[in-house]
């Protein structure tokens, strides 16, 4: 048998389709950007977490302290939780990874809805595990469909909520319901990275199940509501053991200095948060009312994004985000989460939502 002329991957690697983000420009020639593509916060980060950021770079030659536990322990103080069973990580994407890494292996399966988050395939795969893709019900996470999708073989369900790129949510019961007919040694992995955006009195984030149960986690994040996706911060909740597992895998100092400032500095002011929440309280209606009246379909979101889908071949979301981008207005496509006739815009300023509604009935109309 020859050798490889050169290393080669293992079996499976470059079957994986690689993630490809947002786009984040505009054409040349375009006054002004509103990069509205990656769910981020209109109003920025906390001002008190860049002073903290500022306030690390005169030490930069330093390494961070290697368990967060200032960050650790602010995130506790705030959710009323144990430092112990918190893990944090580089975006909640590295909690994902680590869960994949930690608990799958070759032939297992890791089960997730068709519309969900595109990394769990990802690191299913590269786990070397089989992913398993379940249909939703109105664009929503169907709890029976994925308990029937769950066989011996299964090892974690990914299950994303609120779930993006739709914006739609599993009330807590039903979320109960899907705990109580897994396996016990099925890991239910609840992805709430919009949890704080929230106002549905049937939404629970998954802390008393993490609480309660020894295969349940939490993953949380800092790119949204908090304003920090540049500074890449993510925290697990998790049972004891299934933090001991991560410690083992994860690198020794994933989250940096000026990440770990600007975390505590972030999630302890609590008026910025509601800020935030605020103007999403108060934009996300006006959209959805505006698009729809548009003639636009608009997927019901508690997030802060809205999902919107394009009627026709002759105004289609390709068109229409071509219209818009030649505008200033970036949005995001999504035909890799199913959607290939729908845009998802963020939430932005009152001048980039008002541009938008402008911008697409005139495109409506042309």
């Amino acid at each position: 048998m020859s050798l490889p002329v050169r290393p080669e991957p293992k079996p499976g690697i470059m079957d994986i389709a690689a993630y490809v983000p947002g786009k984040s420009a505009a054409p040349a020639g375009v006054a002004k950007v509103h990069k509205l593509s990656s769910n981020e916060n209109p109003l920025g980060a906390s001002p008190k977490a860049v002073e903290a950021v500022r306030s690390v770079a005169a030490s930069l030659e330093f390494y961070p302290d290697g368990a967060a536990s200032r960050l650790r322990e602010a995130i506790a103080e705030v959710h009323g939780l144990n430092p112990d069973n918190i893990l944090c990580t580089n975006g909640s994407d590295e909690a994902l990874g680590l869960l994949a890494q930690a608990y799958l292996q070759p032939g297992d399966e890791g089960v997730f809805t068709e519309h969900g988050f595109l990394v769990y395939r990802i690191y299913i795969q590269a786990a070397g595990a089989v992913p398993v893709v379940v249909k939703e019900t109105e664009e929503t996470a169907d709890v029976d469909a994925i308990l029937a999708a769950v066989t011996d073989r299964t090892r974690i369900v990914f299950l994303a909520n609120p779930n993006n790129p739709t914006g739609t949510y599993v009330p807590f019961e039903e979320v109960r319901r899907l705990h109580a007919g897994l396996p016990k040694n099925v890991l239910l992995v609840l992805d709430a990275a919009y949890a704080e955006y929230v106002r549905r009195n049937d939404y629970e984030t998954g802390i008393e199940l993490v609480s309660s149960f020894d295969n349940v986690v939490m993953t949380r994040t800092f790119s949204k509501v908090y304003g920090l996706g540049g500074a890449r911060i993510g925290w697990i909740y998790a049972p004891a053991h299934v933090i001991a597992a991560l410690n083992r895998i994860r690198g020794p100092f994933n989250v940096n200095a000026a990440a770990i400032e600007a975390g505590v500095a972030a999630i302890r002011d609590r008026g910025h948060v509601e800020k935030s929440v605020a103007h999403n309280d108060q934009w996300l209606p006006w959209l959805t009312e505006k698009l729809t009246k548009l003639g636009l379909r608009v997927t019901p979101s508690i997030g802060n994004f809205i999902l919107i889908h394009f009627p026709d071949e002759r105004r289609s979301a390709a068109l229409a985000d071509e219209y818009l981008t030649a505008r200033g207005y970036i949005l995001r496509r999504v035909a890799g989460y199913g959607f290939p006739n729908a845009l998802r815009m963020t939430i932005g300023t009152e001048e980039a939502n008002r541009g938008v509604v402008a911008a697409l009935s005139d495109f409506l109309k042309d």
